[in-house]
């Protein structure tokens, strides 16, 4: 009697395991790199417009990321154009990677250039053309607005280039760092552009040859990082130290952070490999307010 018990413990014991070995279980962070992206149809998609999807919309684990809509490349041919979208409750940045083209946003035709970006607020209709004879590949960073926030859309287009944005070193991070504040909230008193309802900054951090931002984490911001140029280590993950995780990172590479993830850069020592320069961006998780 006890035998049989026992045996038949011993089964539904391995049936939950086989239960629980069945259950994804969702990542803690995301990670990609530009060279292995696939097209996906969106809504922007043309015959000569094409839509690489890098995190969210399109991309795999699209779930997990809540305040991210998508983070993606726009590929335009030379003489294309995009299709015309409208977000009702969704915010976007472009930025210029490289290329010329044209923004039309509403009725103005708005010239763009490498390293140019733009804030892109929701009911604005818009899009991308290319008149020129080389590829224009723009990346886009869309952001999900609540219904609980109230809308505000700018008086004028918010346009500036990257170059225009002065770097320098941000009070509680080290030296070897130094940071271009693109973009914050309306609120904000730092940023070139302050425009944004759910995308808290956007910035590009510039490194010294052995340079840190210092791992860290954010307990209400989702963020993602972008591996412009260089190489070095990508902090992502945890620990009982935070330093656990530790991935060699090249040009190229984008990792997408949950929250309370640990995140950090270590820029290669190497004083003959090319600046390790990331593109970052912080969004609010859409918890409801109290």
């Amino acid at each position: 009697m006890h035998l049989r018990i026992g045996i038949a413990l011993s089964v539904l014991a391995l049936g939950a395991v086989a239960g629980a070995a069945e259950r994804e279980v969702d990542p803690t962070f995301l990670r990609r790199n530009l060279e292995n992206l696939t097209e996906v149809p969106t809504a922007i998609t043309t015959s000569n417009c094409r839509y690489y999807a890098i995190f969210g919309e399109g991309a795999p684990y699209a779930r997990v990321a809540r305040s991210l809509a998508r983070f993606g490349e726009i590929r335009v041919d030379p003489g294309g154009s995009c299709a015309t979208v409208t977000h009702a409750r969704e915010e976007e940045v472009y930025i210029v990677l490289e290329g010329e083209g044209v923004l039309h946003y509403s009725d103005q035709t708005i010239r763009l250039r490498t390293e140019d970006y733009v804030y892109l607020p929701p009911t604005i209709p818009h899009s991308l053309s290319n008149p020129g004879q080389h590829r224009l590949r723009v990346l886009v960073l869309g952001y999900r607005i609540p219904s609980f926030v109230a809308i505000h859309i700018p008086d004028s287009v918010q346009l500036a280039n990257i170059q225009e944005v002065p770097p320098q070193v941000v009070a509680g991070h080290p030296p070897s760092v130094k940071y271009r504040l693109l973009m914050g909230t309306r609120e904000s008193k730092r940023d070139r552009i302050a425009a944004a309802h759910v995308l808290t900054s956007l910035f590009i951090m510039e490194f010294e040859p052995g340079g840190t931002n210092f791992p860290h984490h954010h307990e209400r911001e989702e963020e993602l990082y972008l591996l412009l140029s260089g190489e070095g280590q990508m902090v992502a993950g945890g620990g009982m130290d935070g330093f656990e995780g530790r991935h060699p990172a090249r040009a190229g590479d984008a990792y997408f952070f949950r929250l309370n993830c640990t995140v950090g850069f270590y820029a290669s020592s190497d004083a003959r490999s090319p600046r390790a320069r990331i593109l970052a961006a912080r969004s609010l998780f859409p918890f409801r307010p109290e």
